[in-house]
């Protein structure tokens, strides 16, 4: 069935109001009175989360549906390295926190923190992705939660030294393997990007290859200097032993395949030289990659450049760009920033308005209808780099937009009728990352 609704991680962390980061629900039925509007918001118990990337549990059969639905979300907290688990299954439309796990027990058993990205392994168990360890120093790994308690079990790996950052991934059952990425240096996160961090070791550069059923690292890939691996992607079919990188300071997204496990450069997306930024070359930084379910095609959004890209993938060849749409980002035109060189574009775009807001920010989280014709944006990243990058974006609250997918030629097009404004929140603006669909998504 359609999606109708939508659950939206949402920050007030760095942004100078006192309230708890929340759980946004969001109403996605064009029928609905309600339609393109929070419904529900779910706050934390804490401040100063920082809600960043979310996942599932296990599913369970819906009571009306052949359809396999969605119960349990999980909300791990970047910066706090607090989880929250959250009931969705009770009250579609006003989920409530059912469990909570403190940081200092995830300190103490695991010595791990700066949670990011959950998933659901096969056997039911919960594996987040952390960023460091609990003295805020570079540490990859993963925490284990119980797939029916969701309590905390311990460090995933075992018995090998883990690499030294980590952010996403992403693994296939049938070939015994996860993939992940390298991500941050967390101590950077607090004091936001530095120019002069590069060549320092600040951003990561490999994409580590697990046995999955031992828990053991067997191999990486070393993606360059400074290159910063975050999303990670396999094909959804089961038996496809493949997928996707994107690095987002190198702008290349590499394809990693089973020969003994290689990786090939398959897209470049060109910098372009600037006046008037905090460099004079603007890297792409493709930040997030979604495959549709039939793996016809990949998507990447630009964060920096402002754009969106829909490539259609073939088997054994690049794929190929078949569609692009601009939502912001730093070059458009009328801004501070000059555009003086680029291999791509003949003149800077416009800027976007949809329902007469301005929509400002660059194309962050992706999420695709299981039909492949709808994809879910939000515009904030990291809240720190967001207020760096994107004072406006700060000032005025993240936005949520659709883009209509044309499945059969490739093209992307801005929906003018739908438009979720997390500026119009009732303790201010806020910032909007994650998106889930209780009915299943693209991404889980």
């Amino acid at each position: 069935p359609r999606e109708e609704v939508a659950y939206v991680t949402c920050t007030y962390n760095n942004l100078g109001i006192c309230q708890p980061d929340f759980l946004a629900t969001v109403d996605l039925d064009p029928c609905s009175p309600c339609y393109g509007q929070v419904v529900h918001r779910l706050p934390m118990t804490h401040l100063k989360d920082e809600l960043h990337a979310s996942g599932w549990g296990k599913s369970c059969s819906c009571c009306d549906s052949s359809t396999r639905r969605k119960n349990k979300l999980i909300l791990p907290s970047l910066i706090s390295s607090r989880v929250y688990v959250v009931d969705v299954g009770s009250q579609c439309r006003k989920p409530s926190i059912c469990k909570t796990i403190e940081p200092e027990e995830i300190f103490q058993k695991c010595n791990k923190a700066y949670l990011n990205v959950p998933r659901c392994l096969p056997s039911g168990d919960v594996v987040i992705a952390n960023m460091g360890d609990a003295a805020g120093k570079e540490k990859d790994g993963f925490i284990v939660l119980d797939g029916d308690t969701f309590d905390l079990k311990g460090n995933w790996e075992k018995g090998c030294e883990v690499p030294p950052t980590g952010y996403d991934f992403w693994y296939q059952q049938c070939h015994n393997v996860l993939i992940s990425s390298a991500g941050v240096d967390p101590r950077s996160l607090r004091c936001g990007f530095c120019p002069d961090d590069y060549g320092k070791g600040v951003f990561g550069r490999r994409l580590n290859v697990w046995n999955l059923s031992c828990h053991t690292l067997t191999n990486y890939f070393d993606l360059g200097e400074d290159s910063l691996p975050l999303s990670v992607k396999f094909l959804h079919n089961p038996n496809a032993a493949e997928g996707y990188v994107s690095c987002a300071l190198s702008g290349l997204i590499y394809r990693f395949f089973k020969d003994n496990w290689a990786v090939e450069e398959v897209i470049r997306i060109p910098d372009k030289l600037v006046t008037g930024w905090i460099m004079d070359r603007m890297p792409a930084f493709p930040s997030n990659i979604v495959l549709s379910e039939d793996d016809r095609y990949l998507y990447v959004s630009n964060w920096l450049h402002g754009d969106i890209r829909q490539y259609e993938l073939s088997r054994n060849c690049k794929p190929k760009l078949v569609g692009q749409v601009f939502v912001g980002g730093s070059i458009l035109r009328g801004g501070c920033v000059t555009v003086c060189k680029d291999e791509e574009l003949k003149c800077q775009p416009e800027p976007l308005v949809v329902k007469c807001k301005t929509v400002h920010g660059g194309p962050c989280k992706m999420q695709l209808s299981l039909d492949g014709k709808r994809l879910y944006v939000t515009n904030s990243f990291y809240s720190a780099w967001d207020k760096q990058f994107y004072p406006e974006l700060v000032r005025e609250g993240s936005v949520m937009l659709q883009i209509d997918v044309d499945t059969e030629n490739g093209g992307l097009t801005v929906n003018e009728n739908f438009l979720v404004d997390f500026g119009k929140e009732p303790h201010g603006p806020c910032l909007a990352h994650e998106i889930h669909f209780p009915t299943g998504d693209c991404t889980t």
